[in-house]
């Protein structure tokens, strides 16, 4: 049975925005003034590299951990309110399903994030038949394991898959694990998700057509 594999972040929802909002702030309390384009090198690949790399950079040596839990507590308080999905995501899904597709969503940030958007946006995590999150892997984006177990999750192969990616570390994973990708510009330009085996700009313009050529 054929399948897709949504990343969230970028993809789902832009909520790219309020973790980093959310990330500043807890540096802020910290006080290091931490800047927007320091997290860019971090996106997509988990909350665990994003606030450590930056806290890296600004030489922090307040455990990872305890950055990240302050983070999503942040993020949690402002997040109400603050998401929609973006245009196209509910009638992709609802057509994927209506056309016997697997759904799955695979994210590097931690699952309490996950179901937080999820919620927000109005697509539940007992939406989709797998719901991999940053617990479910050892290694997070680039490398191929969240997508692996994806797969393994839903029950498909590889060549069963599309994953669709918003980010540069994501299209590296996808493309780590054998699975081919479509690039969504809705947080990077092309040339940035080159790597990607079709790039549109963005969910919308996705159709199954498109999936049905991947997978072909």
């Amino acid at each position: 049975m054929p399948a897709v594999i949504f990343d969230m972040d970028g993809v789902l929802t832009d909520s790219e925005p309020i973790i980093c909002q959310s990330a500043i702030a807890m540096f802020a309390e910290l006080g290091v003034t931490a800047q927007p384009e320091d997290f860019l090198p971090f996106v997509g690949a988990g909350e665990d590299k994003y606030v450590g790399g930056v806290a890296a950079q600004y030489g922090v040596d307040t455990p990872v951990a305890e950055l990240k839990q302050r983070t999503y507590e942040l993020y949690l308080e402002i997040v109400p309110g603050h998401l929609q999905a973006f245009p196209g995501v509910h009638d992709l899904i609802k057509s994927l399903r209506a056309n016997g597709y697997r759904v799955a969503v695979a994210s590097s940030a931690d699952r309490v994030k996950v179901e937080a958007n999820l919620h927000e946006i109005g697509i539940p995590a007992a939406s989709f038949d797998a719901v991999i999150s940053a617990e479910d892997a050892e290694h997070k984006k680039p490398a191929p394991d969240i997508f692996l177990a994806a797969i393994a999750a839903l029950g498909v192969d590889a060549g069963e898959a599309v994953v669709i990616e918003d980010a540069v570390n994501g299209v590296l994973a996808a493309k780590a694990a054998g699975i081919a990708c479509i690039g969504v510009c809705q947080s990077f330009p092309a040339d940035r998700l080159a790597s990607a085996d079709l790039i549109l700009p963005g969910v919308i313009d996705i159709t199954l057509d498109h999936i049905k050529a991947l997978l072909a």
